[in-house]
């Protein structure tokens, strides 16, 4: 699967989601509602990272790391593109840019 088409799955889901959004609440989730949510699943992110280390008991905890980092990569894909950030490009540049910084202090 490329790049691309997890964005378009991410963003699929997020249409669903807004549906779902304006049939509960009337209106759909702001990019503010959106990254609190994103800090909530970081949260959980965190405590699952802690029991895959062993200081922490969370049972199938490997099943729900999985889950949760792709709960995260949901969103940050959802909130690139709501704010208008080309992700893909961003990472690519944002990379490669620190690859050549470290290679460099390493050669020092």
């Amino acid at each position: 699967m490329t790049f691309s088409d997890l964005e378009k799955s991410a963003l699929r889901l997020n249409a669903l989601y807004e549906q779902l959004e304006t049939k509960l609440y009337g209106r759909v989730w702001s990019t503010e509602e959106l990254a609190l949510g994103f800090v909530g699943d970081v949260g959980d992110l965190a405590k699952l990272i802690q029991a895959d280390a062993g200081v922490r008991q969370i049972d199938d905890c490997k099943a729900k790391l999985g889950h949760e980092l792709s709960d995260c990569l949901w969103s940050i894909m959802v909130l690139a593109h709501k704010c208008g950030v080309d992700l893909e490009a961003e990472f690519s540049r944002n990379t490669g840019e620190l690859i050549e910084h470290v290679s460099g202090e390493l050669e020092k």
